[in-house]
C-alpha cells in the first residue's frame, strides 16, 4: 500500500510537470484563420447543400495552422480546403497523453496507445498523422478528412480514448463546436434552405422525402461502416 501511495504521488507530480511544459496558446483569430489546438469545420459544396450535417474538417497546430486531408497523398497546410472556417472547437491538451515511455502513460490504454503510435507533443502527434496520410488515397465514403482528424486524436489519446472515428469526430464538432461568425451560419444553411424551397416549388413534398432518404442513406452508411464493417473504414 505504501509503495502504491508513493507511486501515485510520483505519477501526480510527473503529470503536473508535463502540464507545466505546455506553452500558452495564442488567441483564436478567426479573421486570420488561426485556431490553436482546435477542430475546424466548413460546409462542402453541393454535399452540404443536400445534407448540412456533412462538412469538411481539419485540426490545428498549437500556433493555429490548419491541417486537413483534402486529397489523395495530400495534407493541406494553412490553406483550409472549401473555404473559411465556419465552426471550431477548442481542445484541451491536458486531456492528451504525451508519454516519454510506456510507464509514463497517463491514459488507461498504454499498450494499445504505444502500438498505435504516440507523440511527445501536440504538434508532433499531428505531424506523425500527416506523414501517414500523405501516403493514403482519399475516398469521401471510407477514408476522408474525418479519418485524418480521428487518427490525430487517437495518436494523442485525446480524452483518454483510442476509439475516435469519423462518426464521433463529426458528432463532437456538431454538438460542441462554436460558430465563427453570423456569416458562417448563413453560409452553412442558406444553400440548403434554397435547395429545399426550390425542390418543393418544382416537385412538391416528394422532394423532401427524397432528400430525407438521401440523408438517412449517408448516415446509415457511415454508422454501418464505422461500427459494423470496421475493416472497410480502416485507412
Amino acid at each position: 500500500m505504501e509503495l502504491n501511495r508513493i507511486y501515485d504521488v510520483e505519477r501526480s507530480i510527473s503529470e503536473r510537470e508535463t502540464r507545466s511544459d505546455l506553452w500558452p496558446l495564442p488567441e483564436i483569430d478567426s479573421k486570420k484563420s488561426k485556431f490553436p489546438c482546435c477542430l475546424v469545420w466548413t460546409p462542402l459544396p453541393v454535399v452540404s447543400w443536400l445534407a448540412p450535417f456533412i462538412g469538411h474538417v481539419g485540426i490545428c497546430r498549437e500556433d493555429g495552422t490548419i491541417l486537413d486531408f483534402s486529397g489523395s497523398n495530400f495534407v493541406n497546410v494553412d490553406d483550409f480546403a472549401f473555404g473559411a472556417v465556419a465552426r471550431y472547437l477548442l481542445l484541451d491538451r491536458d486531456q492528451c497523453c504525451f508519454p516519454p515511455n510506456l510507464s509514463e502513460h497517463t491514459c488507461k490504454q498504454r499498450y494499445k496507445h504505444s502500438e498505435y503510435g504516440t507523440a511527445m507533443t501536440w504538434d508532433e502527434g499531428l505531424q506523425s498523422s500527416a506523414s501517414q496520410f500523405e501516403n493514403k488515397t482519399y475516398n469521401l465514403f471510407t477514408c476522408n478528412c474525418h479519418s485524418f482528424v480521428a487518427n490525430c486524436l487517437n495518436r494523442v489519446s485525446y480524452n483518454g480514448s483510442m476509439d475516435w472515428n469519423m462518426v464521433n469526430v463529426a458528432v463532437l464538432v456538431m454538438i460542441k463546436g462554436k460558430w465563427a461568425s453570423v456569416f458562417a451560419i448563413v453560409k452553412s444553411f442558406l444553400p440548403f434552405i434554397m435547395v429545399m424551397c426550390f425542390g418543393i416549388y418544382m416537385v412538391g413534398w416528394p422532394f423532401v422525402v427524397g432528400l430525407l432518404s438521401f440523408s438517412l442513406l449517408l448516415l446509415g452508411w457511415f454508422l454501418l461502416g464505422t461500427y459494423c464493417i470496421k475493416s472497410l473504414f480502416e485507412c
